[in-house]
């Protein structure tokens, strides 16, 4: 049986994957929704949240268990496995991202601005006056997170959202062949996100080609919108 370590992305939490580790359970497997610092359960005041303490806090979870792991990030969670990887490749089996950021080392999201829609990421969020902090304005959550999901998901997951530390956003991670380079990579691209659109999803994979590529036909939130087909793709992987 595997271990599944499921990292959520920006303003979520380790909820998101409410439907999710049911089904990874039902199989044998454990499964744990991480709650980063600052998010969930995990209270932190906003202004210590970093980059590095989200890290810390996945490979201390890493380092809680008997076996190796199969690692998922979904969104901005893409940079955080992208580091844990790095720092323990001999205890990742599996990094899988998840709709999710996959940069190469020193790599800024706005490289691949050309990959962006008419409006990018950037230009919709709210930045706190202090500059430490961001949100997303709730009129366009539901058609840029949760496009396909039923509405009751919507609201639940709305009411749960949290401010975004932008420490974590801004910082490129430093990655190397001879460490994140060894960890078999998967990705699962999502036709419909409108967060980081497939243009750019395949433009990271094209960077960085993956031993296993999945495609869904849904939007940013496959958790949600895609439930059974999510669990039916990782699930592959523990018997890989």
């Amino acid at each position: 049986m595997s271990t599944y370590v499921l990292v959520h992305g920006a303003y979520h939490g380790g909820w998101c994957y409410e439907n999710v580790v049911p089904l990874l359970e039902a199989q044998g497997h454990t499964a744990i929704a991480v709650d980063l610092p600052g998010h969930g359960n995990n209270r932190m005041p906003i202004e210590e949240v970093t980059l590095v303490k989200y890290v810390d806090h996945v490979c201390d979870i890493i380092n809680g268990q008997d076996e190796q792991v199969i690692l998922v990030g979904h969104s901005l969670g893409g940079v955080t496995i992208s580091e844990v990887a790095e720092r323990m490749p001999e205890q990742v089996v599996w990094a899988v991202f998840l709709t999710a950021m996959m940069l190469k080392s020193g790599q800024e999201r706005s490289e691949l601005a050309a990959y962006d829609d008419d409006v990018p990421m950037a230009s919709k969020r709210i930045v706190s006056a202090d500059g430490l902090s961001a949100t997303m304005p709730p009129e366009i959550i539901p058609e840029t997170f949760y496009a396909g999901c039923l509405a009751g998901d919507v609201v639940r997951a709305m009411e749960r959202l949290v401010p975004q530390a932008t420490d974590p956003i801004k910082r490129t991670i430093s990655t190397t062949p001879s460490r994140f380079g060894t960890v078999k990579r998967a990705y699962i691209e999502c036709l419909q996100d409108r967060a980081i659109p497939i243009a750019m999803q395949r433009a990271m994979i094209g960077a960085q080609p993956c031993q296993k590529v999945f495609t869904i036909n849904t939007d940013h939130s496959p958790f949600y919108s895609a439930t059974d087909e999510l669990a039916a793709h990782l699930l592959t992987l523990s018997a890989s």
